[in-house]
């Protein structure tokens, strides 16, 4: 045993037997043990002896594998993350004046959601949208939509990203119809559309087809993204909502590998190499409230995905092992009670993410347990990232946390428990097979069901809600309005484009994405820019594809 390595070995336990045990007698410890938000073990104090394995070429530089202290060489020295605040709401031409909005007040990335029928693939009117146009996202039902969505705003000088699953590849096939109508340069694009259906099975439940179908567009998506958008995302593998739905930060993480590792192999079942796509997958990541837990998780499963894809699927090019993530500040842990405390909440969850290396982020509106989040508030949030940026001087250090003993420590704990989880899916033969037998869906349930118990018990304290309550009434709290108009408004839009459009090439159109969702060998992107082109509405795609492929009903997890 090394002599240094012995002595202080020595001296911590001199420390624990005589001068810890002599203090905690007299003033005890406040908790029996301490554990981390995902239920792991923490030591009172970490010192070197915590990280035997982490060597200098595990913890390694930024920009080299396997990635742990950052992607790029520079990080935030070089470039600062994109801001990208979320905005949504009414029809599209509402949308756009927020994205203005934002703009003007220093927001480096445009991110749009969309409202449920848009998601769910129903035109606004349809029976199943009646009261839900526009109400939590913009509506958008054909491509003069989109077209209205993005008016005014360069679309190769600003980032876009677009926050839907089940009808991805419409939208992308909107927004590339946008592009080519204005003569740009498809590879001068820069953004993601989420597209990450597998966390819907799991976590968010919106979902339209089976599985298998729905792997076959992503597939196509990532496949016509890789060939034809040389900046572009086509999916954007998401941990976050796995995290709302009530799992813990290293299931967030272990979850959305595997999806990971479904989507790539099923990429390279088709027969393209894992370098030709690779480097164009992106990731999106909650920020909770265990400060140090969420550093550690970041940098863990940077060195996760590096391996992931150099070990388990040879890829050769560095970009094809770097993981680089946008993340969004927790809107589970928002409260009503007390509400201006979110800020607060908010402000400590964006400086985790940006100590934990985020290439993109988004901050909470300290009014979104109430409804969508009013200009004021997301001016607010927005500030607040400005303010880790350019005042408190963390980003002229890259990875200023590493080599803490304990943050090295948490982040070797993690990453082992991320490949433990992994194997136990493989184990159970993949990700869609522990889908189909309802494994995620149960932890999910679990973990939300233990973190509910400790908050009505008191044990996770909820400052306002179980931890100094303050009786009374709480402070009237300006929420955004709902225009009433909304849904008369868009369906007249709606109905304008289908009264004008050629309806015979349509359904000659609707005739041949039939053919090509039945030959698996051919991509459905191209077909889908076509029928946008025309005049085709999310609702006849959406139907269309029914026809053939069906519909998809979860077997219940008790």
């Amino acid at each position: 045993m090394d002599g240094s390595r012995e002595r202080l070995e020595r001296k911590l336990k001199d420390w624990e037997d005589g001068e810890l045990a002599d203090f905690t007698a007299r003033q005890p410890e406040r908790k029996a043990a301490y554990k981390t938000a995902s239920g792991l073990d923490l030591k009172r104090v970490y010192t070197s002896l915590d990280s035997p394995e982490a060597s200098q070429s595990e913890i390694g530089l930024p920009g080299q594998y396997p990635f742990t202290r950052g992607p790029y060489p520079t990080m935030y020295r070089g470039r600062l993350w994109t801001m990208r605040q979320i905005a949504g709401f009414g029809t599209a031409a509402d949308t756009n004046e927020r994205f203005k909005y934002l703009l003007a007040q220093g927001t480096t990335g445009l991110s749009t959601d969309f409202d449920m029928p848009t998601l769910m693939g129903y035109d606004s009117d349809h029976p199943m949208s009646l009261g839900e146009v526009g109400r939590e996202g913009a509506a958008v039902d054909t491509l003069a939509d989109m077209e209205a969505l993005f008016d005014g705003i360069d679309l190769t000088a600003i980032s876009v990203s677009m926050t839907i699953n089940p009808t991805a590849w419409i939208l992308m096939a909107m927004y590339i119809a946008v592009a080519e109508n204005r003569g740009y340069d498809l590879n001068h694009l820069s953004g993601t559309i989420q597209n990450d259906i597998l966390k819907e099975y799991t976590a968010q439940k919106e979902w339209i087809y089976p599985p298998k179908p729905s792997m076959r567009i992503v597939r196509d998506t990532i496949i016509y993204g890789a060939r034809n958008m040389a900046r572009y995302n086509a999916v954007n593998i998401s941990g976050y909502h796995i995290s709302e739905a009530g799992a813990t930060s290293l299931q967030e993480a272990a979850f959305t590998m595997c999806n990971a590792i479904a989507y790539v192999e099923e990429v390279v079942k088709a027969g393209v190499a894992v370098d030709d796509f690779a480097p164009r997958l992106s990731y999106y990541f909650v920020s909770q409230a265990d400060f140090f837990e969420e550093v550690a998780k970041f940098r863990a499963v940077r060195r996760v995905y590096a391996k992931i894809m150099k070990q388990r699927f040879g890829a050769q090019k560095l970009e094809s092992m770097r993981l680089r993530f946008h993340c969004q500040t927790a809107a589970a842990t928002l409260t009503k009670p007390q509400h201006q405390v979110n800020l607060m909440r908010t402000a400590y969850q964006a400086l985790a993410a940006v100590l934990g290396g985020a290439q993109s982020l988004h901050t909470n509106g300290l009014d979104e347990a109430f409804a969508i989040p009013t200009e004021e508030a997301m001016r607010l949030a927005l500030r607040t990232q400005q303010v880790i940026a350019d005042e408190t001087n963390v980003t002229s250090v890259i990875d200023p946390l590493g080599g803490s003993y304990y943050v090295e420590a948490l982040t070797d704990e993690m990453e082992k428990q991320i490949f433990a989880i992994i194997d136990k899916v493989d184990g159970m033969g993949g990700t869609i097979k522990a889908i189909e037998q309802g494994w995620f869906q149960k932890e999910i349930a679990d973990s939300a069901y233990d973190e509910a118990l400790k908050k009505a018990s008191g044990e996770k304290p909820v400052i306002g809600v179980n931890k100094y309550v303050e009786d009374g009434p709480s402070p009237r709290v300006e929420v955004h309005p709902h225009d009433p108009d909304t849904e008369a408004r868009q369906i007249a839009a709606l109905r304008k484009v289908r009264a004008e459009r050629d309806n015979e090439k349509l359904a000659g159109l609707l005739t041949q994405l039939k053919a090509v969702a039945a030959d698996e060998s051919q991509n459905i992107m191209p077909i889908t820019i076509e029928l946008v082109r025309a005049g085709a509405t999310m609702g006849d795609i959406v139907e269309t594809l029914r026809e053939i492929w069906g519909t998809y009903r979860e077997t219940p997890v008790i």
